[in-house]
Protein backbone atom coordinates (compact mmCIF):
# COMPACT_ATOMS: atom_id res chain seq x y z
CA UNK A 1 0.00 0.00 0.00
CA UNK A 2 2.62 2.30 0.87
CA UNK A 3 4.62 1.99 -3.04
CA UNK A 4 1.06 2.93 -4.09
CA UNK A 5 0.83 5.69 -2.47
CA UNK A 6 3.88 6.98 -3.36
CA UNK A 7 3.51 5.98 -6.99
CA UNK A 8 0.47 7.51 -7.39
CA UNK A 9 1.93 10.58 -5.72
CA UNK A 10 4.29 10.05 -8.61
CA UNK A 11 1.25 9.76 -11.48
CA UNK A 12 0.28 13.07 -10.05
CA UNK A 13 2.91 14.97 -10.62
CA UNK A 14 3.61 13.47 -14.11
CA UNK A 15 -0.24 14.92 -15.08
CA UNK A 16 0.87 18.59 -13.06
CA UNK A 17 3.84 18.79 -15.22
CA UNK A 18 1.18 18.09 -18.97
CA UNK A 19 -1.08 20.68 -17.15
CA UNK A 20 1.70 22.97 -16.67
CA UNK A 21 2.16 23.09 -20.21
CA UNK A 22 -0.99 21.74 -21.90
CA UNK A 23 -4.11 24.17 -21.29
CA UNK A 24 -7.66 22.70 -20.39
CA UNK A 25 -6.34 19.49 -21.39
CA UNK A 26 -6.51 17.68 -18.30
CA UNK A 27 -8.67 14.81 -19.60
CA UNK A 28 -6.19 14.02 -22.77
CA UNK A 29 -2.96 14.14 -20.49
CA UNK A 30 -5.31 11.55 -18.20
CA UNK A 31 -6.23 9.33 -21.31
CA UNK A 32 -2.49 9.25 -22.74
CA UNK A 33 -1.09 8.35 -19.29
CA UNK A 34 -3.58 5.51 -18.84
CA UNK A 35 -2.75 4.32 -22.09
CA UNK A 36 0.76 4.41 -21.53
CA UNK A 37 0.69 2.60 -18.00
CA UNK A 38 -1.48 0.09 -19.65
CA UNK A 39 1.10 -0.85 -22.04
CA UNK A 40 -0.29 0.81 -25.03
CA UNK A 41 -0.49 2.81 -27.89
CA UNK A 42 -2.52 5.98 -29.00
CA UNK A 43 -4.60 7.05 -31.98
CA UNK A 44 -4.20 10.94 -31.98
CA UNK A 45 -6.69 12.32 -34.91
CA UNK A 46 -6.69 16.34 -34.75
CA UNK A 47 -5.67 18.91 -37.15
CA UNK A 48 -2.36 20.22 -37.18
CA UNK A 49 -1.25 22.72 -33.95
CA UNK A 50 -3.21 22.14 -31.40
CA UNK A 51 -0.63 20.21 -29.21
CA UNK A 52 -0.42 16.75 -30.03
CA UNK A 53 4.04 16.87 -29.92
CA UNK A 54 3.88 19.17 -27.01
CA UNK A 55 1.66 16.31 -25.40
CA UNK A 56 4.03 13.40 -25.98
CA UNK A 57 7.10 15.61 -25.62
CA UNK A 58 5.97 16.93 -21.99
CA UNK A 59 5.46 13.21 -21.01
CA UNK A 60 8.55 11.86 -22.35
CA UNK A 61 10.27 14.59 -20.13
CA UNK A 62 8.52 14.12 -16.98
CA UNK A 63 9.66 10.33 -17.01
CA UNK A 64 12.59 10.71 -18.53
CA UNK A 65 12.65 8.67 -21.67
CA UNK A 66 13.87 8.76 -25.03
CA UNK A 67 11.89 10.89 -27.21
CA UNK A 68 11.68 10.45 -31.10
CA UNK A 69 9.82 11.72 -33.73
CA UNK A 70 9.44 10.63 -37.23
CA UNK A 71 7.42 12.68 -39.83
CA UNK A 72 5.87 9.97 -41.93
CA UNK A 73 5.74 11.24 -45.46
CA UNK A 74 4.96 9.23 -48.69
CA UNK A 75 8.62 8.45 -49.68
CA UNK A 76 9.57 6.78 -45.94
CA UNK A 77 10.97 3.89 -46.36
CA UNK A 78 10.34 1.17 -43.49
CA UNK A 79 14.04 1.06 -42.57
CA UNK A 80 13.94 5.14 -41.54
CA UNK A 81 11.83 3.75 -39.25
CA UNK A 82 13.36 0.56 -37.78
CA UNK A 83 17.04 1.60 -38.39
CA UNK A 84 19.53 0.02 -41.10
CA UNK A 85 22.71 -1.89 -41.28
CA UNK A 86 26.18 -0.51 -42.63
CA UNK A 87 29.30 -1.91 -43.65
CA UNK A 88 32.33 -0.71 -41.89
CA UNK A 89 35.08 -1.13 -43.94
CA UNK A 90 37.45 -0.44 -41.08
CA UNK A 91 36.31 -3.04 -39.11
CA UNK A 92 35.19 -5.41 -42.13
CA UNK A 93 31.42 -5.89 -40.64
CA UNK A 94 28.04 -4.46 -40.62
CA UNK A 95 26.93 -2.04 -37.99
CA UNK A 96 23.43 -1.57 -37.33
CA UNK A 97 21.82 2.17 -36.81
CA UNK A 98 19.08 2.27 -35.32
CA UNK A 99 16.18 4.38 -36.31
CA UNK A 100 13.28 6.39 -34.16
CA UNK A 101 11.56 3.37 -33.24
CA UNK A 102 14.44 1.98 -31.04
CA UNK A 103 12.89 5.08 -28.38
CA UNK A 104 10.99 4.92 -25.63
CA UNK A 105 8.33 7.54 -26.67
CA UNK A 106 7.27 7.69 -30.09
CA UNK A 107 5.64 10.39 -31.80
CA UNK A 108 4.59 9.00 -35.18
CA UNK A 109 3.42 12.40 -36.95
CA UNK A 110 1.09 11.85 -39.77
CA UNK A 111 1.37 7.66 -39.90
CA UNK A 112 -1.40 8.07 -42.61
CA UNK A 113 0.40 10.05 -44.93
CA UNK A 114 3.38 7.53 -45.76
CA UNK A 115 2.85 3.77 -47.52
CA UNK A 116 1.37 0.99 -45.98
CA UNK A 117 4.93 -0.95 -46.14
CA UNK A 118 6.24 1.74 -43.97
CA UNK A 119 3.71 1.47 -42.05
CA UNK A 120 3.75 -1.85 -41.34
CA UNK A 121 7.42 -1.64 -39.90
CA UNK A 122 5.69 1.01 -36.88
CA UNK A 123 2.82 -1.22 -36.66
CA UNK A 124 5.20 -4.61 -36.31
CA UNK A 125 7.29 -2.84 -33.35
CA UNK A 126 3.59 -2.12 -31.73
CA UNK A 127 2.61 -5.33 -31.45
CA UNK A 128 5.63 -7.79 -31.13
CA UNK A 129 7.73 -4.73 -29.35
CA UNK A 130 10.48 -5.83 -31.64
CA UNK A 131 11.49 -5.09 -34.94
CA UNK A 132 13.67 -7.46 -37.89
CA UNK A 133 16.13 -5.98 -39.85
CA UNK A 134 18.14 -7.79 -42.60
CA UNK A 135 16.57 -10.89 -40.86
CA UNK A 136 17.85 -9.89 -37.46
CA UNK A 137 14.91 -9.69 -34.75
CA UNK A 138 16.10 -6.98 -32.63
CA UNK A 139 14.02 -5.93 -29.41
CA UNK A 140 12.50 -2.71 -28.19
CA UNK A 141 13.20 -0.58 -25.24
CA UNK A 142 11.30 -0.90 -22.24
CA UNK A 143 9.14 1.10 -21.56
CA UNK A 144 7.59 1.49 -25.59
CA UNK A 145 4.59 3.81 -26.52
CA UNK A 146 3.64 5.34 -29.24
CA UNK A 147 1.32 8.36 -29.92
CA UNK A 148 0.51 8.17 -33.63
CA UNK A 149 -1.36 11.41 -35.31
CA UNK A 150 -3.20 12.19 -38.39
CA UNK A 151 -4.93 14.77 -39.91
CA UNK A 152 -9.11 13.63 -40.40
CA UNK A 153 -9.15 16.65 -42.88
CA UNK A 154 -6.47 16.65 -45.81
CA UNK A 155 -6.89 13.27 -47.39
CA UNK A 156 -5.18 13.39 -50.86
CA UNK A 157 -2.25 11.74 -50.87
CA UNK A 158 -2.99 9.87 -47.98
CA UNK A 159 -3.01 6.17 -47.01
CA UNK A 160 -6.04 5.32 -44.49
CA UNK A 161 -4.80 3.09 -41.79
CA UNK A 162 -6.91 -0.51 -42.15
CA UNK A 163 -9.42 -1.33 -39.85
CA UNK A 164 -7.11 -4.42 -38.70
CA UNK A 165 -4.36 -1.98 -37.88
CA UNK A 166 -6.31 0.54 -36.41
CA UNK A 167 -6.96 -2.42 -33.52
CA UNK A 168 -3.44 -1.84 -32.39
CA UNK A 169 -3.94 1.32 -31.19
CA UNK A 170 -5.03 0.73 -27.00
CA UNK A 171 -7.55 4.27 -27.29
CA UNK A 172 -8.40 6.80 -29.79
CA UNK A 173 -8.83 10.47 -28.51
CA UNK A 174 -9.01 14.24 -30.13
CA UNK A 175 -7.45 16.88 -28.44
CA UNK A 176 -10.13 19.99 -30.06
CA UNK A 177 -9.18 23.53 -29.96
CA UNK A 178 -9.40 25.06 -26.70
CA UNK A 179 -11.45 28.18 -25.97
CA UNK A 180 -11.31 31.70 -25.87
CA UNK A 181 -10.26 32.02 -22.32
CA UNK A 182 -7.75 28.96 -22.35
CA UNK A 183 -5.85 30.57 -25.64
CA UNK A 184 -5.28 33.87 -23.86
CA UNK A 185 -3.78 31.94 -21.10
CA UNK A 186 -1.71 30.11 -23.38
CA UNK A 187 -0.68 33.42 -25.15
CA UNK A 188 0.64 34.59 -21.90
CA UNK A 189 2.41 31.78 -20.74
CA UNK A 190 4.17 31.72 -23.72
CA UNK A 191 5.14 35.13 -23.90
CA UNK A 192 8.54 35.01 -22.92
CA UNK A 193 9.38 31.28 -22.24
CA UNK A 194 7.68 28.01 -23.19
CA UNK A 195 6.44 26.30 -20.09
CA UNK A 196 8.07 22.93 -20.88
CA UNK A 197 11.28 24.65 -20.60
CA UNK A 198 10.61 24.83 -16.54
CA UNK A 199 9.55 21.12 -15.99
CA UNK A 200 11.67 18.28 -14.73
CA UNK A 201 11.46 14.57 -14.60
CA UNK A 202 9.05 12.97 -11.84
CA UNK A 203 9.58 9.98 -12.64
CA UNK A 204 12.20 7.36 -13.94
CA UNK A 205 11.83 4.80 -16.64
CA UNK A 206 12.80 2.28 -14.14
CA UNK A 207 10.15 3.48 -11.69
CA UNK A 208 7.43 3.78 -14.78
CA UNK A 209 7.96 -0.24 -15.47
CA UNK A 210 7.28 -1.23 -11.87
CA UNK A 211 4.05 1.01 -12.12
CA UNK A 212 3.54 -1.00 -15.30
CA UNK A 213 3.65 -4.22 -13.67
CA UNK A 214 1.63 -2.86 -10.57
CA UNK A 215 -1.26 -2.67 -12.21
CA UNK A 216 -0.99 -5.87 -13.75
CA UNK A 217 -2.22 -6.91 -9.83
CA UNK A 218 -5.13 -3.92 -9.74
CA UNK A 219 -8.56 -6.33 -8.71
CA UNK A 220 -10.95 -6.62 -11.69
CA UNK A 221 -14.35 -8.60 -10.20
CA UNK A 222 -16.03 -11.13 -12.35
CA UNK A 223 -19.29 -9.03 -13.15
CA UNK A 224 -17.14 -6.28 -14.14
CA UNK A 225 -15.38 -8.48 -16.73
CA UNK A 226 -18.68 -9.95 -17.63
CA UNK A 227 -19.62 -6.48 -18.30
CA UNK A 228 -16.86 -5.70 -20.73
CA UNK A 229 -18.23 -9.11 -22.38
CA UNK A 230 -21.27 -7.74 -22.31
CA UNK A 231 -20.44 -4.46 -24.05
CA UNK A 232 -18.14 -6.44 -26.89
CA UNK A 233 -20.69 -8.69 -27.57
CA UNK A 234 -23.80 -6.26 -28.13
CA UNK A 235 -20.96 -4.32 -30.87
CA UNK A 236 -21.32 -7.70 -32.70
CA UNK A 237 -25.17 -7.97 -32.71
CA UNK A 238 -25.79 -4.39 -33.41
CA UNK A 239 -27.99 -3.84 -36.90
CA UNK A 240 -25.72 -1.01 -37.29
CA UNK A 241 -22.57 -2.46 -37.18
CA UNK A 242 -21.00 -4.79 -40.22
CA UNK A 243 -17.82 -5.48 -37.96
CA UNK A 244 -18.08 -5.60 -34.46
CA UNK A 245 -14.63 -5.42 -32.12
CA UNK A 246 -12.81 -8.38 -31.47
CA UNK A 247 -11.49 -10.36 -28.77
CA UNK A 248 -8.32 -7.76 -28.06
CA UNK A 249 -10.83 -5.20 -27.23
CA UNK A 250 -12.24 -6.79 -24.53
CA UNK A 251 -8.46 -6.93 -23.19
CA UNK A 252 -7.79 -3.78 -24.35
CA UNK A 253 -10.74 -2.30 -22.54
CA UNK A 254 -9.95 -4.56 -19.44
CA UNK A 255 -5.97 -3.34 -19.37
CA UNK A 256 -6.90 0.50 -19.99
CA UNK A 257 -9.55 0.12 -16.85
CA UNK A 258 -7.35 -1.16 -14.54
CA UNK A 259 -4.49 1.78 -15.07
CA UNK A 260 -7.25 4.25 -15.13
CA UNK A 261 -8.32 2.84 -11.57
CA UNK A 262 -4.58 2.91 -10.46
CA UNK A 263 -4.05 6.43 -11.70
CA UNK A 264 -7.51 7.50 -9.67
CA UNK A 265 -5.54 5.88 -6.43
CA UNK A 266 -7.79 2.64 -6.25
CA UNK A 267 -6.81 -0.82 -6.56
CA UNK A 268 -10.17 -2.08 -7.85
CA UNK A 269 -11.74 -1.55 -10.78
CA UNK A 270 -15.66 -0.28 -10.56
CA UNK A 271 -18.31 -0.29 -14.09
CA UNK A 272 -18.06 3.11 -14.47
CA UNK A 273 -14.17 2.65 -15.13
CA UNK A 274 -15.35 0.99 -17.95
CA UNK A 275 -18.22 2.61 -19.03
CA UNK A 276 -16.07 5.85 -18.88
CA UNK A 277 -13.42 4.13 -21.01
CA UNK A 278 -15.34 2.29 -23.50
CA UNK A 279 -16.09 4.46 -26.14
CA UNK A 280 -12.42 5.68 -26.27
CA UNK A 281 -11.76 1.90 -26.77
CA UNK A 282 -14.13 0.36 -28.40
CA UNK A 283 -15.12 3.06 -31.00
CA UNK A 284 -12.23 2.69 -33.46
CA UNK A 285 -12.50 -0.91 -33.31
CA UNK A 286 -16.39 -0.89 -35.36
CA UNK A 287 -17.24 -0.77 -38.72
CA UNK A 288 -20.81 0.42 -39.50
CA UNK A 289 -22.85 -1.16 -42.15
CA UNK A 290 -23.73 1.28 -45.55
CA UNK A 291 -27.31 1.88 -44.35
CA UNK A 292 -25.93 2.95 -40.88
CA UNK A 293 -23.74 5.96 -41.97
CA UNK A 294 -26.24 6.86 -44.58
CA UNK A 295 -28.57 7.42 -41.84
CA UNK A 296 -25.64 9.87 -39.94
CA UNK A 297 -24.62 7.13 -37.33
CA UNK A 298 -20.77 7.18 -36.25
CA UNK A 299 -19.06 4.60 -34.00
CA UNK A 300 -19.40 6.93 -31.47
CA UNK A 301 -22.89 7.31 -31.24
CA UNK A 302 -23.18 3.42 -32.00
CA UNK A 303 -21.08 2.92 -28.73
CA UNK A 304 -22.62 5.54 -26.29
CA UNK A 305 -25.99 3.88 -27.41
CA UNK A 306 -24.64 0.19 -26.76
CA UNK A 307 -23.69 2.00 -23.10
CA UNK A 308 -26.81 2.92 -22.91
CA UNK A 309 -28.92 -0.33 -23.19
CA UNK A 310 -26.55 -2.33 -21.57
CA UNK A 311 -26.72 -3.55 -17.50
CA UNK A 312 -23.99 -2.35 -15.72
CA UNK A 313 -23.58 -4.52 -12.17
CA UNK A 314 -24.68 -2.71 -9.26
CA UNK A 315 -23.22 -3.41 -5.70
CA UNK A 316 -24.86 -6.39 -4.81
CA UNK A 317 -23.02 -8.30 -7.37
CA UNK A 318 -19.54 -7.12 -6.49
CA UNK A 319 -20.17 -8.76 -2.81
CA UNK A 320 -21.83 -11.89 -4.27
Amino acid sequence: MQDTAINNEKIKRVLDNINKVMIGKEEEAMLSLVALLAQGHVLLEDVPGVGKTMLVRTLAKSLDCDFRRIQFTPDLLPADVTGVSIYNPKEMEFEFRSGPILGNIVLADEINRTSPKTQSALLEGMEENNVTVDGNTIPLKKPFFVMATQNPIEYEGTYPLPEAQLDRFILKMKMGYPTAEQEMNMLERTSKSHPIDSISAVMDREELIAVQEAIKDVYIDWSVQRYIINLVTATREDSAVYLGVSPRGSIALMKTAKAYAYVQGRDYVLPDDVKYLAPYVLAHRLILNAEAKYDGLTPDSVIENIIQLTHIPIRREFNS
